[in-house]
């Protein structure tokens, strides 16, 4: 492995993009507007934010993989409270957090994602082990949960995910819906505008390495209410997450029905490839054209094989951020910065 790598950076050395290296994370979109949260609560997403760029950033300035990057900054994120993945995680409809998260790295196509999962701290690491560790590209629900804790992801009780926060959200809306018998007819847990999380909080990132590698995560706690087992399009690849060396690396979030319907990662990423369009171009047809006609909204980060970074997004706010080995960074919330 040693040698591998030494290899690798040896090839960097007579590569045009040799050492250089792009982190760019999202801590989800939705309706986020100035003043709509204090300026303590705003000063705490921002410092989330810049904690996982500061990880994975670290993981690109000292050489690792753009795939490592991808884990150790979603791993802060799914630590941080405030955030709708791991530890955040919002509630379904029968009051528990069910966790969804994929990775794919692109110079291989390898990919892995988990759905459904209960009991795994941190569902990126997950995500990345059913990649690495097995010939599957995705497991849900108590297999998944067995498969991890036998690669040594650590298990927690599922108490951990709980947040009084997010407890509180679920309760109001069960007391609402309780009350208004015509929000239950009308099945307010498919109605995502409606949604009193206010945001899609789920967490990505994407990344170039010194050896000219792309990588691809999306970690989340779905949709608030959610029931029948919903799964949105976080931990399906091609949807909500893709990584191709040729054209470039996707994370989004938002409305995950029409992420799966549109293939929104895919297609953007095909875009580039039969269409030769550039990334921003891609980017902007998929998510402001195509996705608000067919009814949905959310957001997206891309970054291409040249290390041109994109965010896109018909919501009011996307919390995002980005790294570039030439010292540019920048943190971002709301429209317009």
């Amino acid at each position: 492995m040693k040698y591998l790598l030494l290899f690798l950076m040896l090839c960097c050395s007579v590569n045009g993009n040799a050492q250089k290296y792009v982190l760019l994370i999202h801590g989800g979109a939705g309706s986020l507007t100035p003043g709509m949260v204090s300026p303590e609560r705003e000063k705490a997403y921002r410092k989330g934010l810049q904690n996982a760029l500061d990880a994975g950033g670290k993981v690109l300035k000292a050489g690792g993989t753009a795939t490592d990057a991808v884990v150790a900054a979603i791993k802060v994120l799914e630590d941080d409270s405030l955030f709708n993945a791991g530890k955040g995680a919002v509630f379904t409809s029968e009051v528990k957090n069910e966790l969804d998260a994929s990775i794919m790295e692109g110079h291989t196509l390898k990919a892995g994602a988990v759905a459904s999962v209960t009991t795994i701290k941190n569902p990126i690491t997950a995500a990345r082990a059913v990649m690495d560790k097995s010939p599957h590209v995705m497991m849900v629900r108590a297999g998944a949960e067995q498969f991890a804790k036998e690669k040594g992801c650590t298990i927690v009780d599922p108490s951990y995910f709980r947040t009084e926060e997010q407890y509180n959200s679920i309760m109001n809306i069960k007391a609402d819906e309780k009350k208004d018998k015509e929000l239950q007819n009308k099945k307010a847990y498919l109605r995502q505008p409606e949604n009193r999380d206010f945001k899609y909080g789920t967490v990505g990132a994407v990344a170039l390495d010194k050896y000219g590698n792309l990588a691809a995560g999306t970690s989340t706690g779905g949709m608030t209410n959610k029931s029948f087992g919903r799964v949105g399009d976080s931990p399906i690849i091609g949807a909500g997450t893709y990584a191709n060396n040729k054209t470039c690396a996707i994370s989004c979030t938002g409305w995950g029905e029409y992420f799966i319907r549109l293939v929104m990662a895919k297609s953007i990423s095909d875009r580039m490839e039969l269409a030769h369009m550039s990334l921003d171009k891609a980017a902007e047809e998929m998510m402001m054209h195509r996705l608000p006609e067919l009814g949905g909204d959310g957001g997206m980060i891309g970054l291409d094989k040249d290390g041109n970074i994109v965010d896109y997004f018909n919501t009011p706010g996307m919390m995002r951020a980005y790294i570039k080995s030439n010292g540019e960074t920048a943190v971002k919330m709301f429209k317009g910065e």
